[in-house]
C-alpha cells in the first residue's frame, strides 16, 4: 500500500543571532541522558512508573532533546567557511508518540520530531513539519487530534525561540 502525504512545512525567519535561537530552543526543551533514559523506561515495572521517568525528562515545553545533528559543521567542511550554521534537532514527548501510535501505528515513522534551525544572508530560519500532515491519510479523528496538540505544541516553542 501507498499512502501520498502531502507535508506542510511550518517556517519562521528570526532576526536574532543564530546562537541565541538555538540557545531558546535548547533552554525550552528536557536533555535527559538518552543511554541512561531508555533503560530507564526499560526498568519500568508499571505504567505509572514509565510515565514518572519520561515527565522527569521533559522541559517545561513537555518536550525533550533526543538528538541533535550539526549538518552545518559537516556543510562547512567543504566550504572551508565558518557559515552556513544548520542544526537538526530531534524533540518529542514519548507519552504524546504513544497516544498517536495507538491509534495510528505509522505515527511512530514521524515522532519524535525533527526541527531544523538554519542560518541564511536574510535571518535565522526555523522550520518544522506538521505531524498533522503525516497523519492526515490515515484519516483517524484521534490522531489527528493529539498531532495538533503536538503541532501546536511545537510552533509555540519555534515562535518563542524566534522572537
Amino acid at each position: 500500500m501507498i499512502r501520498k502525504v502531502e507535508v506542510e512545512r511550518f517556517t519562521l525567519n528570526s532576526s536574532k543571532p543564530f546562537d541565541q535561537v538555538v540557545a531558546a530552543l535548547n533552554s525550552a526543551v528536557g536533555h535527559p541522558d538518552m543511554a541512561e533514559f531508555w533503560k530507564s523506561t526499560h526498568r519500568a515495572q508499571s505504567d505509572a512508573e514509565l510515565q514518572n521517568t519520561i515527565e522527569k525528562g521533559l522541559g517545561r515545553t513537555g518536550l525533550m532533546l533526543f538528538a541533535e545533528f550539526d549538518h552545518g559543521a559537516v556543510v562547512r567542511k567543504g566550504t572551508g567557511r565558518a557559515t552556513p550554521r544548520m542544526i537538526r534537532f530531534v524533540i518529542g514527548n514519548p507519552l504524546i508518540m504513544r497516544q498517536m501510535v495507538q491509534r495510528v501505528p505509522d505515527a511512530g515513522s514521524y515522532a519524535p520530531v525533527t526541527i531544523l534551525i538554519d542560518e541564511r544572508s536574510d535571518g535565522v530560519y526555523l522550520s518544522y513539519d506538521r505531524m498533522t500532515s503525516f497523519l492526515a491519510p490515515y484519516q483517524n479523528a484521534a490522531a489527528l487530534n493529539i498531532a495538533k496538540e503536538l503541532d501546536e505544541k511545537v510552533e509555540v516553542l519555534l515562535a518563542s525561540a524566534a522572537a
